[in-house]
């Protein structure tokens, strides 16, 4: 089924050196802008991480050191990955929860502007969790009839998971629609407030913490009463995005008094 869409989607996929959305870094991006008339354009790069690839790492994805030592930063290509994405909406295998997350680290850390909130996310991992839990090799197998055979090429992950998206929409006609709303809001499974999900809207909307002491408790009432909470977060290994969010949170709370 071809996809219903009201502005072009950008399909992505992240080669890593692991899978700490702190600390890693890109080895590759692999970016497929579908547009509402079905045209495509596809963008890949290969990024010099600035780091070493660990070996676990280059096991799966097979890139190593030397493959990446004369691409260009991810500061160097940043502009270009942002203006590509810029007015359109997202897709992913597991995106919300890693590739997201992970690509708004590397744009705060080179300060480039992209306003990844403003583009609502089509998680298809998450569609596939609730309708038949499995990974993206056995999601093309069940949902396409094809083996994967590149897994773990940025390029072949992200145009698979294309595919797996439009062959659900085919195969789940009652509990699926053709829509881009509603595919982020499905494929959900927390609404978060940044990205990696530490801090999360409950049913009324309110935002609350995900994780720790403080879990389920409200972020604004957490930081009333226990302030220190605040510097914590901030000197911890928390993400760029959770912390500035945090932050904006904060300063709402201390402005609306």
């Amino acid at each position: 089924m071809k996809l219903n869409l009201d502005r072009p989607i950008v399909f992505f996929d992240l080669e890593t050196t692991g899978v700490d959305i702190v600390k890693d870094r890109i080895v590759e991006i692999c970016l497929l802008k579908v547009y509402p008339n079905g045209n495509e354009e596809t963008k890949t790069m290969r990024i010099n991480p600035g780091i070493h690839i660990p070996e676990e790492a280059s096991k799966i994805n097979g890139i190593y050191d030397e493959d990446v030592a004369d691409c260009p930063a991810f500061a160097e290509v940043a502009k270009d990955v942002a203006a590509f994405i810029k007015d359109c909406d997202l897709g992913g295998f597991n995106s919300n929860n890693f590739d997201i997350p992970l690509l708004a680290e590397e744009m705060l850390r080179t300060g480039v502007q992209a306003n990844l909130k403003a583009c609502r996310s089509v998680d298809v991992s998450g569609i596939y969790r609730k309708l038949e839990r499995r990974t993206l090799i056995a999601a093309y197998k069940f949902y396409c009839h094809k083996d994967l055979t590149d897994a773990h090429s940025a390029l072949a992950d992200t145009r698979a998971t294309y595919e797996v998206l439009c062959a659900q929409l085919d195969h789940y006609p009652e509990d699926l629609q053709n829509d881009v709303d509603f595919l982020a809001t499905y494929s959900q499974s927390n609404r978060n407030v940044d990205f990696a999900g530490r801090i999360i809207y409950d049913a009324n909307g309110l935002e609350i913490f995900n994780f720790g002491k403080y879990k389920g408790k409200a972020v604004v009432a957490v930081l009333e009463r226990d302030p220190g909470y605040y510097s914590w977060m901030m000197q911890g290994e928390f993400s760029r995005n959770t912390k500035q969010v945090l932050t904006e949170i904060a300063l709402r709370s201390k402005n609306s008094k």
